[in-house]
């Protein structure tokens, strides 16, 4: 695991910030407030077939920061090959996008995918802490970079659970 200082994380300036987002059809609007506690860039193989990419980016907010605006989710519940523990995946019925997932490990998490959101470009390394996890089912098209925070599986593995 090599590390570097998180740039940020979430500050009391920013409890009022409001972000926007949805599926790919507008069923489905959600609405975030505040920072994130975390963004979680994750290699692992389940993401990336969940995402159909290389990676997932994913805001981690608290299930209060969460609104859902419009729509409704359905749910998916996938148990961990590696933890044994479940993740509720969430998507729009009509248009099946990727939404976020809820999960057993943090009950008060609300995981979100980043590509939802309406502008997703106020997510960066140097407003948020970063994580990436998973690197070692990194595709060889998929360089991380230099200097961030990677851990070769989950992060919890060594350090025990912490923030949503």
């Amino acid at each position: 695991m090599e590390t570097t200082e998180p740039a940020g994380s979430a500050t009391t300036d920013a409890v009022d910030e409001i972000h926007e987002g949805g599926c790919v059809c507008g069923a489905v609007r959600f609405r975030t407030t505040g920072q994130p506690a975390n963004v979680i860039v994750c290699h692992c193989n389940w993401c990336q077939r969940r995402t159909g990419s290389g990676f997932a980016v994913i805001p981690k907010f608290t299930k209060a920061q969460f609104e859902l605006v419009s729509g409704h989710l359905n749910h998916y519940r996938s148990i961990s090959d590696e933890s044994g523990r479940w993740l509720d995946l969430e998507f729009c019925p009509n248009c099946g996008t990727n939404i976020g997932f809820l999960q057993e490990l943090r009950p008060d998490a609300h995981a979100i995918d980043a590509g939802t959101f309406d502008d997703p470009s106020w997510l960066a390394p140097d407003r948020q802490w970063f994580r990436y996890i998973f690197v070692r089912s990194s595709q060889a098209w998929s360089a991380l970079p230099e200097g961030v925070e990677h851990h070769h599986g989950h992060f919890l593995d060594k350090e025990g659970p912490g923030l949503p």
